[in-house]
């Protein structure tokens, strides 16, 4: 097979995965790596968490999704032919009328911006996480909010990608013009943030950090691993433990920094994560196990 004619199955197997996630919810930890490996012309960010979202809920119906987030695209490009041509095509003023779009009320989004779920701050609450949950609310969360502004940027030909404190994600942008990278806090107006404020906030290494576990600006496969962290949170939740582990290697090679997962530099921060995430999903599956083998004692027979 020429390498053309191999390209072209694997855009159709591709194509596949992303429009049927159920049958790759088979065997996820492929599904993941397809997902990771796949070129930025075939799948962009929006294609990308709309994929996780619905191997977790098949009713998404992700060709509608798609078009709203065209017509918010759209609607922040007039926002832009307001102002002088030389000053509309920069990438700090498409930052901004982006950040203007979402945050700030207007009657390019009905007098309602999006706001942060003060009752659900971490989207603990089943599919709070999920973009299309976000965008029904208008209210968000650290895993939902960066999303529908990464989707939204990359709409708008913008320089951004994701990035990591403890517990939290959030957005880093570089300015074309100047090349300097700032942290947008996309729970908080889109504001720029320096390193110094989640350090402070939440507490990290200077090894981590230098190590590139935190604040690092990510390349897209990495930020690919942490939009498809919501496969693994599904497996966890729906019992799929062996699922998981599968998973959690694939993401933890994909991690911030393949080097400490190869133990060359720094010992391996993700591969002490993931040890401890392994023997968390193996105490959880023996618990199971005992439960179950206790209901079938009890049992009537």
């Amino acid at each position: 097979m020429n390498r053309l004619a191999a390209r072209s199955l694997f855009v159709l197997m591709l194509g596949v995965a992303w429009a049927c996630p159920a049958i790759s919810g088979e065997a996820p930890a492929i599904f993941v790596r397809q997902l990771l490996d796949a070129p930025a012309a075939e799948l962009d960010f929006a294609h990308a968490k709309l994929a996780v979202d619905k191997f977790a809920d098949p009713s998404i119906d992700e060709t509608a999704t798609l078009a709203e987030l065209d017509g918010m695209a759209a609607t922040i490009h007039k926002m832009l032919g307001t102002l002088p041509p030389e000053q509309a095509t920069t990438s700090m003023e498409k930052m901004k009328a982006l950040r203007a779009f979402l945050y700030e009320p207007g009657r390019w989004n009905g007098g309602k911006p999006f706001q942060y779920d003060l009752s659900d701050p971490f989207g603990q609450q089943p599919g709070a996480q999920m973009l299309t949950r976000y965008l029904a609310t208008k209210k968000g969360n650290c895993i939902s909010m960066p999303m529908l502004f990464l989707a939204l940027g990359e709409r708008l030909g913008l320089n951004l990608t994701l990035s990591t404190a403890p517990l939290h994600v959030f957005v880093k942008f570089t300015d074309d013009a100047t090349g300097k990278t700032w942290n947008l806090e996309t729970t908080s107006g889109a504001g720029f943030a320096r390193d110094e404020h989640y350090r402070k906030i939440t507490p990290m290494t200077d090894e981590a950090v230098r190590n590139g576990v935190y604040l690092k600006t990510m390349s897209r496969r990495e930020a690919l691993a942490i939009i498809a962290t919501g496969i693994l949170d599904n497996l966890i939740a729906t019992g799929r433990y062996e699922d998981a582990i599968t998973v959690a290697d694939v993401l933890i090679e994909a991690g911030p920094d393949r080097r400490l997962c190869d133990g060359q530099e720094g010992h391996s921060l993700l591969s002490a994560a993931g040890s401890g995430f392994h023997q968390e999903i193996s105490e959880r599956k023996r618990h199971s196990v005992k439960r179950d083998a206790a209901r079938s004692r009890t049992a009537p027979r």
